[in-house]
């Protein structure tokens, strides 16, 4: 599997296209006016405390109160090493109104939700995830020889025993050894380790100089936070359509990532980037509630603030042997295409997926394996549930930043986010009612009516008789008139 990572800058805008074997996988967007705040870190305050939810609301400066439940605040140092909590934590007993603390953006704001804060401060580098208030060194479990595992363990300790003993136990913290650090000699581990407590100890001065709430820690931009990470991926090459960020994202590398400097790569074409590889039409396909499958069959996928529901259908694909083995087939696309689209429409949250009805247990379990399998590809955490008993698969997928529809598109203005309008038919009717409501309330000597185009014609014409019927009924005279800048549904009645 060859990947390649497509880096456009604008001064609008930075998007991040991750590109499998020529196809669009997933897309990031970054906007220079609504930056996500994911991993930033701020000093608080406790706003509100809400017992009955066993959360808090935490003000760190945004237009939204964050929100801090009781499972992401952190354990204490004891009770990390015991593993055992004397009583169920009690949100009341850890925060107080009007307490500051330091807290950390795990989900950027969604939709009218605040963002989810956790205390667990973790700030990550090349090779380690510093924990400011942990004591322990861990390892990632993708690191599997134990061997290595054992030596980056005894590097990482002696580094740890030298600092405690320079300036006390309590002021290093703990460390998670991340994949990448895999085969990482003892200097370049050193480096990483004394370049994050040298970031954490100039948090820590920020926050002494913060009177009151705001940022203390910010995350990196996008371009730089994907060169960071792209360590133990299969990227082949990484092309930047923007010089600026090329050379940023050069001297970054030297500094932290050297690995990654064979694939970076300036692209200064004529033609955009995006273009070259067909990004922007993916954009505007995933954008679409129905997405086609290359055997003839379909899905439509619809995204509500409740959850997401995925409808699986065999559209033109009539087979070739019998209706069970099409149902089949079409179920194991629509499987891996449903893996991708969760992935490059950024989807999360509980998703209902509603495949095609299968009698052999056997065919069902193989669409759920494939499913599986698909996902595995996703950096995002999901899990899938067994198909119920109305053969529905339920499965969630975490969600850390906006959708990409929700990025990409606003609530239509014509239907208020319901996907239909009303009728002309329906609306006509809507202002027969409003009218003769109007004629009993006031003495008008005469009414205009002013609608949509569609609303009008109808009544000039197949509800022409309708509309006399009603002057003779109100004994008042009715105008009526066009105006384009009027949507379906929208009327004025207005009394002359």
């Amino acid at each position: 599997m060859s990947e390649e990572i497509l880096i456009n800058v604008t001064p609008q805008e930075t998007r991040i296209a991750y590109v499998e074997n020529g196809v669009l996988q997933e897309i990031n967007i970054e906007r220079s006016r609504s930056r996500g705040i994911v991993g930033n870190i701020y000093q608080g305050r406790v706003s509100r405390v809400l017992p009955g939810m066993e959360a808090a609301f935490v003000d760190i400066g945004l237009e939204r109160a964050a929100f801090l439940h009781v499972s992401d605040i952190e354990l204490k140092p004891e009770e990390k090493e015991t593993g055992v909590e004397t009583r169920p934590r009690m949100i009341y007993d850890l925060l107080r109104t009007g307490q500051n603390l330091i807290v950390q953006v795990i989900k950027d704001p969604l939709g009218t939700k605040g963002a989810r804060l956790t205390t667990e401060i973790t700030i990550p580098s090349r090779y380690l995830v510093y924990l400011p208030n942990g004591r322990n060194i861990g390892v990632s479990s993708r690191i599997e020889d134990p061997v290595q595992r054992d030596r980056l363990k005894d590097i990482l300790a002696e580094f740890m025993a030298e600092s405690i003993e320079r300036v006390g136990e309590n002021e290093i913290g703990g460390f998670i050894l991340r994949t990448a650090a895999e085969g990482a000699t003892a200097e370049a581990l050193r480096q990483d380790y004394d370049f994050l407590l040298r970031l954490w100890a100039s948090v820590q001065e920020r926050q002494s100089q913060t009177n009151g709430v705001g940022l203390i820690f910010e995350d990196l931009p996008i371009a730089l936070r994907t060169l960071r990470d792209v360590l133990g991926r299969y990227v082949e090459k990484i092309r930047i359509d923007s010089r600026e960020t090329y050379h940023r994202a050069i001297q970054f590398a030297q500094e932290m990532v050297p690995d990654i400097l064979p694939i970076l790569e300036h692209y200064p074409g004529e033609r955009p980037l995006f273009d070259m590889h067909n990004i922007e039409q993916e954009i505007v396909n995933a954008m679409e509630r129905r997405v086609p499958l290359k055997s003839g069959g379909y899905i439509i996928i619809d995204q509500t603030e409740a959850m997401t529901t995925i409808d699986v259908n065999t559209g033109g694909f009539v087979g070739s042997k019998n209706l069970e083995e099409t149902i089949f087939k079409t179920n194991l696309e629509a499987a891996s295409t449903i893996a991708r689209q969760l992935r490059l429409r950024n989807l999360g949250g509980i998703i209902i997926l509603d495949f095609i009805d299968m009698i052999e247990p056997d065919h069902r379990l193989a669409v759920q394996e494939t499913l599986k399998r698909a996902l595995e590809a996703d950096h995002a955490r999901t899990k899938v549930c067994e198909v119920s008993g109305l053969g529905l698969v339920e499965m969630t997928r975490k969600r850390t930043r906006e959708s990409l529809e929700h990025i990409l598109c606003t609530v239509c203005p014509t239907c208020s986010g319901r996907g239909t309008v009303k009728t002309a038919e329906t609306v006509c009717y809507e202002i027969f009612r409003e009218v003769t409501r109007e004629a009993r309330q006031y003495h008008a000597k005469q009414m205009l009516v002013i609608a949509s185009s569609s609303v009008i014609d109808r009544l000039r014409e197949e509800d022409s008789t309708s509309l006399a019927e009603l002057q003779e009924f109100i004994g008042v005279p009715l105008r009526l008139q066009a105006d384009v800048h009027y949507l379906p549904e929208q009327y004025d009645i207005v009394l002359m």
